[in-house]
């Protein structure tokens, strides 16, 4: 397509000579950019890799805040920490006010948005991805039903019953961002079938713990709220039946869905998932659809290169070149792409920082509070490795699924040790288990612990259990996008 303008038109001489961008036609560097934070900005590669690059990048991050957040927390100055997220924030018109700790808009707000990219993903992966056939989805689904069971299996009997039988459901999933660091972090000695795994299984998860919210972690549902909930997804059925294309005006019908969920007192998180869920994953032109029409565009401007065109005899074709580009791709794809820098390098880190700053001075450390900080942390250190290997091993010798070539127990071992990394959902689900600041603060601890344990094991047996470079197997996949798109032998 670029070629058509490099021709003798070259737009009547205006196309500058520098070295064009791969992606973008123009100069490869905008006026006034700096290289190595355009380099940062750009990571290049295809669906797959670009995610898990922008998810090993937000695992560094993720670890920044939470030690920023557990060193101010414990400071001198640790009372400012509560007293800053605990500050109210609010409107007020007359005697109605609506004011709520900023905390809450971290937690009931903004991770919607990641909630949202969650439902997104795991609508992605079952129309395309790992979940799209039952073959290449019954190891990570079966991997994460084990992994979710034998975590809250440990911390039951841990924990046992009384106050701290409500957080069975915090030891239960795998933090996708910090599980990919670690294994970028093992560079080539992860095969890429191990990380589409593991990718596959923290989805499966991350759906498994959004099922566990909904059931056990809203009570009280009021009716009123529910219908407003519908309400809201009724408007986006049908704005999508209306054929409404621009993703701002869904803004409207989602705002109402979150308020239906938060009126019912289910966790308004919930609402982001559904609204991901239902997102359309099919794109209008596609690929083929979106070269055909630039092509046609660009033989157009290149047969009238008589003359310099005008702007505004560019605004028609521009105005169709954009309509294509916007199709191109699924809305649920192209809100991926757009949401997930977002999510990985603000929202997450952000909840991090309101979330993890546990003042170890603040734990009583009395019978109940190490019930549950050992609950927690000895459920994501030894349950969910017990879990994932042992449903992987049974469900391939029951020939239920198949392991990827190139995978064996090394690989399986550490996966599952990774999967016990459970630091942002984890976070989470302890703040709906427990309302007690006492309950709470011990439950933190303990992921904290044990998600930090489960990284540093991963990376030592990691390079203990696996070679330096991942063997090449004949038929494996070289990549993890070919991981994702093969079926498993």
């Amino acid at each position: 397509m670029v070629a058509l303008l490099e021709g003798n038109c070259m737009l009547a001489g205006k196309m500058p000579s520098a070295q064009l961008d791969p992606v973008t036609p123009g100069p490869s560097r905008p006026p006034g950019a700096w290289g190595p934070l355009l380099r940062f900005k750009r990571l290049a590669g295809l669906p797959l890799e670009r995610f898990l690059k922008i998810e090993a990048a937000s695992g560094v991050m993720l670890l920044v805040a939470a030690a920023i957040a557990l060193a101010w927390a414990n400071s001198p100055l640790g009372e400012t920490y509560q007293h800053f997220w605990h500050a109210p924030i609010g409107i007020r018109v007359a005697s109605w006010s609506f004011e709520r700790p900023l905390e809450w808009y971290v937690n009931d707000v903004l991770m919607v948005i990641f909630f949202f990219l969650v439902g997104l993903e795991i609508r992605r992966e079952i129309h395309q991805g790992e979940l799209s056939e039952w073959r290449r989805a019954a190891l990570p689904a079966l991997a994460a039903v084990g992994g979710m069971i034998a975590p809250a299996i440990i911390y039951l009997i841990i924990a046992g019953k009384g106050e701290s039988h409500s957080g069975w459901g915090v030891p239960m999933a795998t933090d996708i961002a910090f599980a990919v660091g670690v294994l970028a972090l093992l560079g080539k000695r992860v095969p890429p079938a191990l990380r589409v795994l593991l990718l596959a299984l923290a989805v499966i998860d991350d759906l498994g713990a959004i099922v566990v919210i909904a059931l056990f972690y809203s009570s009280g549902i009021k009716l009123i709220g529910l219908l407003i909930f519908a309400l809201g997804i009724c408007g986006m059925f049908v704005m999508q039946g209306w054929a409404v294309r621009h993703k701002l005006a869904y803004v409207l019908p989602a705002f109402v869905t979150w308020l239906g969920a938060y009126l019912a007192n289910v966790h308004p998180t919930i609402s982001g998932v559904v609204l991901g869920l239902i997102t359309p994953v099919v794109a209008w032109l596609g690929p083929t659809g979106f070269v055909k029409g630039i092509e046609e565009e660009l033989r157009q401007i290149h047969a009238a290169c008589g003359k310099e065109p005008t702007p505004l005899e560019l605004a028609a074709p521009l105005r169709r070149i954009n309509f294509a580009r916007r199709e191109a791709l699924s809305p649920a794809q192209s809100l991926i792409d757009t949401l997930h820098p977002w999510v990985a390098y603000l929202i997450m880190p952000l909840f991090a920082l309101a979330n993890a700053g546990v003042a170890v001075s603040g734990v009583a450390f009395d019978p109940l509070s190490l019930k549950i900080t050992l609950g927690a942390g000895l459920g994501l250190l030894i349950g969910k490795p017990i879990g994932v290997v042992t449903a992987c091993v049974l469900s391939i010798r029951l020939r239920i699924a198949t392991l990827p070539l190139g995978l064996g127990a090394r690989h399986l071992t550490v996966l599952g040790v990774t999967a016990g990394i459970g630091f942002t959902m984890a976070l989470f689900v302890a703040q709906l288990a427990f309302d007690q600041p006492a309950l709470l603060a011990p439950a933190k601890l303990g992921v904290l612990m044990g998600s930090s344990m489960a990284a540093v094991c991963g990376l030592l047996l990691g390079r203990l259990l696996l070679p330096r470079a991942a063997v090449v197997v004949p038929g494996a996949a070289q990549t993890v996008d070919e991981a994702e798109q093969s079926t498993v032998a």
